[in-house]
């Protein structure tokens, strides 16, 4: 298994990042959010917060606190794609747990990767369907991190 580290990566995801925010700048579109995933970089996910982009995507092997204590910017993910395979309720728990720990205040709720071709689409509505219930939950109660992460 090869590891791969930010001191070799970090250079190459600045660069990509200026030279797509140079090429939408030259095209005049406006302020596009980009968006890094970089699966398995649990351990760099500080480093790359400052390489450019507006979001890091997490891969499910991230803990919510260890990266809302780490990234200075929005973050998306990361609920484990296997977990639609999972009973309706334990799906609806799972996606609970991860919204709740990340909160809502600059936060998109996904997958911590793609998702399979096999998926059952209901479970998927399930999905989406509670994280905008817990979402709204979390809004109408205040969320812990709105002063956090503007």
């Amino acid at each position: 298994k090869a590891v791969v580290s930010t001191q070799s990566t970090g250079p190459y995801l600045e660069e990509i990042a200026a030279g797509v925010k140079q090429g939408i700048t030259q095209r005049g579109l406006g302020d596009v959010p980009m968006i890094v995933f970089a699966k398995g970089a649990y351990h760099s996910i500080s480093k790359i917060s400052y390489a450019g982009y507006n979001v890091v995507g997490l891969d499910w092997t991230v803990d919510p606190n260890i990266a809302r204590d780490f990234v200075h910017i929005s973050v998306q993910g990361n609920l484990d794609p296997c977990a639609l395979y999972a009973p309706k309720e334990e799906l609806i728990a799972k996606t609970t747990e991860m919204v709740r720990q990340f909160g809502v205040r600059n936060y998109i709720a996904n997958l911590g990767h793609g998702i399979y071709p096999d998926m059952d689409p209901e479970h998927v509505r399930v999905f989406v369907d509670t994280v905008h219930s817990v979402s709204e939950e979390l809004m109408k109660k205040g969320d812990p991190y709105s002063q956090l992460y503007t």
